[in-house]
């Protein structure tokens, strides 16, 4: 989703500012079992756990909206971005013809 994923998945993580890790765990694995991976659909089923009411979320209404397709991430694949970043800080700075930082 790129750079507004990054902001919604931030905003996720805000919540729990707020809220109990619990709580906005289990609002983000239901959220991702019903395919809505919105950081106010997740607030929405945070507030109803809380509230102990049923969510109402039909997503039906929205026939626009994509399906989430969320798998699971792989450990080997952050190795080979901290794999990545340790290669790009021994490449040689363009502008200073130093090391970057």
């Amino acid at each position: 989703m790129g750079k507004p994923g990054k902001r919604e998945y931030v905003q996720v993580l805000r919540l729990m500012e707020d809220f109990e890790l619990i709580d906005v765990h289990g609002a983000v694995r239901q959220a991702l079992n019903m395919g809505a991976i919105g950081y106010d659909a997740i607030k929405h089923l945070l507030l109803c756990r809380i509230d102990h009411r049923p969510p109402r979320l039909d997503l039906g209404i929205y026939p626009y909206l994509p399906k989430a397709n969320v798998e699971t991430t792989k450990p080997a694949a952050y190795m080979n971005l901290l794999a990545q970043e340790a290669r790009k800080a021994d490449w040689p700075d363009r502008e200073t013809g130093g090391h970057a930082a």
